[in-house]
């Protein structure tokens, strides 16, 4: 996780914060979208949102800066999941509006879907539990 993203989470996100950062579209897509997969990297939210990727990265990074997502470095490829430290209301909210949303996100969900060759990654889980002694 980079520096930035814990120095911004020692603050809890405010309902401010939450919804200024959500409140541009391709934010909100890829929120949602990420929420929805657990983690998902830019190659395949570049395929998902048919965005040009420093299109994509410009908002991961603000996405980042607010507080909501955290990245991890995986070889080549940068990973971005919900930050682990939200507060349950986001949680909740973000599980809420995806839901009452599909159809909104169909499209971007089945080039998703869609997608060959997505990158191969182990769990964040998986992951944390082989560090541990």
């Amino acid at each position: 996780m980079s520096s930035k993203g814990i120095l911004r989470m020692i603050e809890q996100p405010t309902p401010t914060t939450v919804f200024k950062c959500l409140a541009d579209e391709t934010r909100a897509r890829m929120t949602l979208l990420v929420a929805r997969e657990g983690e998902l990297c830019v190659c395949e939210l570049t395929c998902a949102l048919a965005e040009i990727q420093p299109k994509i990265s410009r908002h991961l990074a603000q996405l980042r800066n607010c507080g909501l997502l955290a990245d991890r470095r995986q070889g080549q490829w940068v990973y971005y999941r919900l930050h682990p430290q939200l507060p349950g209301w986001v949680h909740q909210m973000l599980q809420t509006i995806g839901e009452a949303n599909e159809r909104w996100l169909a499209s971007d969900t089945q080039r998703l879907d869609t997608m060959r060759n997505r990158p191969e990654r182990t769990s964040v889980c998986d992951r944390t539990n082989q560090e541990r002694p």
